[in-house]
């Protein structure tokens, strides 16, 4: 695990911390989620199907593919013993 040292944090910045990290159940030493939180918001993190998406147009070159138009459902067979 990674020291990490910040200088200079105001008596409000290090009180907000510490109330953070009370209400997460962890230490100030454990800030690092909160921190992590704080600089990718979770309106940034896109769920999976989102990130693949943007990794495979990364390695595509932005290439979309064609898909194939959807047909109606086929209907359910009739199982009934009166034909």
């Amino acid at each position: 695990m990674t020291t990490l040292t910040v200088h200079n944090l105001d008596d409000a910045m290090e009180k907000q911390l510490q109330i953070s990290a009370k209400q997460h159940n962890c230490s100030t030493e454990e800030a690092y989620r909160i921190l992590k939180q704080a600089l990718f918001p979770i309106e940034n993190q896109k769920n999976l199907g989102s990130r693949l998406h943007r990794q495979i147009l990364a390695l595509t070159n932005g290439v979309e593919l064609e898909l194939p138009t959807r047909s109606l459902p086929r209907a359910a067979p009739d199982f009934s013993e009166n034909k």
